[in-house]
């Protein structure tokens, strides 16, 4: 059992003991940091915040712990109820709130569940702020309000179907286009709120869905990070089904995956590829990726004349130098679509629009699509050492070994070779070394991963 506080929010498994684990002391320990720090924050008369979760057996009960303490501290509550994390981001500046939280684990599994932050344009907070909240937490120095100024909580259901209205309103969106397509598309909610936002996306572009796993009870029927090993039987209904592609979202909706119309992946890095390949052909720009995503974003942006650059992994991380950069379209190549011109965040609903337009607009059947990018392979390893051990000289002794390459240093050591790339980083929480690759082959990625874990052991001693 386990509690992790991070810059991003608190996350833990439910049950067991107070600051071991997510307990409903633990849940309202931090909400009350976090309703202190944004009133110290906005310092003003009234405050609002946008809560929504994802459809977790535990979300209920947490939800509650959380709004009540915001109550507490006099701070108005709008419950969204049953949501996703996109659509409470649209939500916060639509309120004109001061920030936002939504209850979700993301894609951990049904035991987990998570308090992750946001500030009053929807989106998370950066590491300053974080840390901030991590110190109130730790001191406890929080001041509830008195009886005649307690915050007050308003229901708003809406919020899935005017993320909707907002998607659909989009100049990119070819709505016209989807309809004529006649696509016939099966849909894994893993039982959660993907399963309510999906299908109603998908029925207002006129697209026929197939509900596959769309009951939003928290029973999630596989494990729920949306990758080829999990999807059996989303490949099945596909092909059962005979229809144009499949649909796999994380329980909070913020990650996203398609499958072709043969049952195989598309591949989770190429749904960011293909929904810029789209924006890029119509508002050319320039795109930015973790360090950890695929080298196809990069051709795709040259092959239209833009800028690549890749920024630390994190959300928080692309956004920012997103914003820096311009960047018209960027993400995660975990699934994560951020489009701005909706909001800064990564979002399945608008990922899914731009996919089907470009789809739509080529006429092309999935696969066919998908070989008209470079085929790249990933390795994702890692390599476990002893707490005695200093990750960080042996990363140093990697970066000095490599100081010729084509070396960034913000997020660990990545090493840009000229037909492949190798990225390691250090665990915030354990003794290990994540070792990620990328080359035109899967031998050739799982060598080179290979010949680096022998590597870093050859430098630790082990």
């Amino acid at each position: 059992m386990t509690l992790i506080k991070s810059i991003s929010g608190i996350r833990g498994t439910i049950g067991g003991t107070v600051g071991d684990n997510l307990t409903p002391i633990d849940a309202v320990k931090f909400a009350s940091a976090y309703g202190t720090w944004l009133k110290q924050q906005r310092n003003k008369e009234n405050y609002r915040v946008v809560v929504g979760r994802d459809a977790r057996i535990s979300g209920e009960m947490i939800q509650n712990l959380v709004m009540n303490t915001l109550v507490g501290l006099g701070i108005h509550v709008i419950d969204l109820g049953l949501s996703t994390t996109p659509t409470v981001e649209v939500a916060v500046p639509m309120e004109n709130a001061d920030g936002g939280i939504i209850l979700t684990a993301s894609h951990n599994p049904k035991q987990w569940n998570a308090l992750k932050l946001l500030n009053e344009k929807g989106e998370f907070l950066n590491g300053v702020e974080g840390e901030k909240i991590l110190n109130i937490a730790e001191t406890d120095s929080m001041t509830f309000a008195e009886v005649d100024a307690l915050g007050k909580i308003t229901k708003n259901q809406a919020y899935i179907d005017l993320h909707i209205d907002e998607v659909l309103d989009l100049p990119l969106v070819n709505k016209k286009a989807i309809e004529a397509a006649n696509f016939k598309v099966v849909v894994d909610g893993v039982n959660s709120t993907g399963g309510i936002a999906i299908p109603l996306l998908l029925e207002r572009l006129g697209v026929h869905p197939v509900k596959l796993y769309c009951e939003p009870n928290g029973h999630f029927p596989h494990n729920p990070e949306p990758l080829k090993e999990h999807l059996t039987d989303l490949s099945e209904m596909v092909v059962k089904e005979r229809a144009d592609l499949g649909i796999v979202v994380d329980p909070d909706v913020d990650r996203l995956a398609f499958m072709d119309e043969n049952g195989d992946m598309f591949g989770e890095e190429y749904t960011l590829v293909a929904c810029a390949d789209y924006v890029l052909s119509r508002t050319p720009g320039n795109t930015v990726s973790n360090m950890s995503s695929s080298r196809a974003l990069r051709d795709v942006t040259e092959k239209h004349g833009g800028h690549y650059q890749a920024s630390a992994v994190g959300e928080v991380n692309v956004v920012e130098l997103m914003k820096t950069t311009h960047a018209v379209i960027g993400g995660e190549g975990n699934g994560g679509i951020i489009y701005p011109e909706l909001h800064y965040g990564r979002d399945s609903l608008v990922g899914v629009a731009l996919f089907l337009s470009l789809l739509a607009e080529k006429k092309m059947k999935v696969s066919e699509l998908r070989k008209t990018y470079t085929s790249y392979f990933m390795s994702k390893k890692k390599i476990q050492l002893t707490p005695q051990i200093n990750v960080d000289e042996i990363l140093k002794t990697i970066e000095s070994r490599y100081a010729n390459e084509n070396l960034t240093t913000i997020d660990g050591v990545k090493i840009d070779f000229p037909e492949n790339w190798v990225h390691l980083r250090k665990s915030n929480t354990e003794p290990i070394i994540r070792i990620y690759t990328e080359a035109k082959s899967q031998v050739a990625a799982d060598t080179l991963a290979d010949k680096f874990i022998d590597e870093l052991k050859a430098i630790a001693g082990i």
